[in-house]
């Protein structure tokens, strides 16, 4: 049994986007915090703690896990740190700064089961720069379809790379509660406009902060009681979408960014989406739902699209009536009505897609 529950801040981000110097700042601002820090590099040598300790006053409370990712190899070890550091009674708060490549879901799953603890926010770091030049302001998310993403068949799995650049950045904005675009300076203000766009339709409940070198005002990081997993789970761009459409609520479009919907109650034709997947528009920035193929027309597949990933899984078995294909698409310029088109021509005509 622990005598107080120790408060955890999860920081996210990919390589570059400036998690380390905002951790630094928190660090050298932390208002009375006794804080330990858990910082998480992929390779042997763990450079961000040497680069932590030159910059922090808190340098003998950094705690390295090197040569693997929390979010999968070092899960465990993750674990067993904190509980750890939460028996020695010496901290009342704990960061993580995770690894470029950290998929947040799994590792804040984990942290919310351990006794002792409190998970307090998941703060995703983007930087504004890399966001308006590589990828377009969010355009550019999507690239061509891969060949070694396919669609699932019936004794098969689709596989995807796991240094998917673009799959990390879409997770990582979707699953947090707090979002800070970094170097703000270094884009003009319609760039900014249409990144901020991006980021908000692709988690529209997060709190969103801008800053030019990781510096936002530590309050916004620490003891913040935002974290709800459920909630934070269910507040993806796409879900909130699928739901707003039950609800009657238009189609949204700011500076280019625009949501929607597509609804139908006829399967696809297996091949006929096949082909569509390899055309997909580079305007896509995310696509996420439940498809129906009349080849199994019993079973139900979640559809998953973002960045070069592309994939498609059985989800289960359809139970009575509800058979259908919803799929939320986010993306810039979209052309509606030929994405609306070109599914429809991938529908089965077949007379067993009227069942």
């Amino acid at each position: 049994m622990f005598n107080k529950t120790v408060p955890v801040t999860l920081l996210t981000g990919y390589l570059g986007s400036g998690k380390t110097t905002l951790l630094n700042h928190i660090l050298n601002n932390q208002s009375g915090y006794k804080a330990a820090v858990i910082v998480n590099d992929i390779g042997e040598v763990n450079i961000d703690q040497t680069l932590i300790e030159k910059g922090s006053a808190s340098a003998g409370n950094v705690i390295p896990l090197s040569n693997g990712c929390i979010c999968c190899t070092l899960k465990k070890d993750l674990m067993k740190q904190i509980l750890a550091l939460i028996h020695t009674e010496k901290y009342d708060y704990i960061v993580i700064e995770a690894s470029g490549i950290c998929e947040p879901a799994p590792i804040s799953q984990a942290i919310t089961q351990l006794e002792g603890t409190r998970l307090d926010n998941i703060v995703t770091v983007v930087d504004a720069l890399r966001l308006a030049d590589e990828f377009g302001c969010g355009e550019k998310l999507v690239t061509s379809y891969d060949e070694t993403h396919h669609i699932e068949h019936k004794k098969g799995a689709s596989t995807a790379q796991s240094d998917d650049i673009e799959r990390l950045l879409v997770q990582q904005i979707e699953f947090c509660t707090t979002i800070i675009i970094n170097k703000t300076d270094t884009v003009t203000p319609e760039q900014l406009k249409t990144v901020r766009s991006a980021i908000r339709h692709l988690q529209p409940a997060a709190t969103v902060i801008e800053t030019t070198f990781g510096k936002p005002d530590f309050r916004n990081i620490l003891d913040t009681k935002r974290f709800d997993f459920d909630k934070v789970y269910t507040s993806a761009g796409w879900i909130q979408a699928m739901q707003g459409e039950e609800d009657g609520k238009p189609e949204t479009e700011e500076y280019g960014i625009s949501t929607f919907v597509y609804d139908r109650r006829k399967p696809f034709t297996r091949e006929l989406f096949e082909l569509w997947i390899k055309q997909i528009p580079a305007s896509l920035i995310r696509s996420k739902g439940i498809v129906w193929f009349s080849d199994m027309n019993d079973r139900s597949y979640i559809f998953e699209q973002s960045g070069k990933q592309v994939m498609t899984r059985e989800f289960g078995r359809w139970s009575g009536g509800d058979r259908m294909i919803k799929l939320v698409f986010i993306g810039r310029h979209l052309d509606r009505k030929k994405l609306t088109d070109t599914l429809d021509r991938c529908l089965s005509r077949s007379v067993l897609s009227q069942q």
